[in-house]
């Protein structure tokens, strides 16, 4: 499973996600909707599950698909370049 960059964090507390994404968010149980500013958003507002940094508006941070962790840019850089060593 992919290990999603997301470029810039819409706030501290979550980030606005696509159709192709809601399932995995919602295995995660990151999912949030029902707002008045769109349909489907990732919650990420207990920042990175390695290192605790928090995601803030405007930061790129990752989504791990297969285990549902939300990472600060360079955890999630690691753990991609990780898995698609493994991978490969």
């Amino acid at each position: 499973m992919p290990v999603i960059h997301f470029e810039e964090a819409d706030s501290a507390e979550r980030t606005q996600i696509g159709e192709g994404i809601v399932k995995f968010a919602r295995q995660a149980d990151r999912l949030e909707t029902g707002r008045a500013d769109g349909k489907y958003f990732l919650d990420h507002e207990d920042g990175c599950e390695e290192g605790g940094e928090r995601i803030e508006a405007g930061d790129e941070f990752f989504f791990d698909t297969e285990t549902g962790d939300v990472l600060c840019g360079d955890h999630g850089r690691e753990r991609r370049e990780g898995r698609e060593s493994r991978e490969q």
